[in-house]
């Protein structure tokens, strides 16, 4: 799992924060810390292995979060808005390496995200989820070719599915009674 804030151990440096899932499963140190330079290399942090959290910026540490969770191998990766709290030209950048690392790990990932152009992006398939209680509204594929450059937020292809995907959104929300959130809508 992957979270939004990085929640690292600001007492363990870059490397025992990423060996520390594998510490937990009883991999013997030595074992766990040659698996995790693999993984901190995978995500960039070569030579940072001994930094501590507050010695790294925002976007590094969300990166030791996913080598984190990386390290493990797991069947199903768990990301809940990891991108959400970092400036708009660092989130990019951190899209592109997520999708670099998705293409070379091979491993499944949900990811969860409230941009639709950051799901476009990343995903494979969209699941548009319909309010509380919420349930899929929509599963949307996602067929645009891999790897995906930045600029492809400009291909008409991935606009008409960030619009499609708007008018659902939109759909769903002047669907749903907000008064009982606090909110007032008016249709007509």
């Amino acid at each position: 799992m992957v979270f939004q804030a990085p929640a690292l151990m600001p007492w363990r440096t870059v490397l025992r924060n990423v060996t520390y899932g594998l510490e937990v499963q009883g991999v013997r140190l030595a074992e766990a810390r040659n698996h995790a330079r693999r993984y901190i290399k995978l995500v960039g942090l070569t030579g940072f292995e001994e930094n501590y959290p507050h010695e790294l910026s925002g976007g590094m540490q969300q990166r030791v979060n996913l080598a984190r969770a990386l390290v493990t191998e797991p069947e199903l990766l768990l990301l809940d808005e990891p991108l959400a709290a970092l400036d708009p030209l660092l989130r990019e950048s951190m899209q592109q390496e997520i999708q670099r690392i998705w293409m070379q790990t091979g491993t499944t990932a949900v990811f969860v995200t409230h941009l639709i152009s950051e799901a476009v992006y990343l995903g494979d398939r969209v699941m548009m989820l319909s309010e509380r209680p919420g349930q899929v509204r929509e599963l949307v594929e996602v067929d645009l070719p891999r790897p995906r450059p930045l600029r492809i937020r400009q291909n008409p292809r991935f606009r008409e599915m960030e619009d499609y995907l708007w008018n659902l959104l939109l759909n769903e929300f002047n669907a749903v009674d907000h008064s009982r959130n606090g909110w007032t809508a008016t249709h007509g």
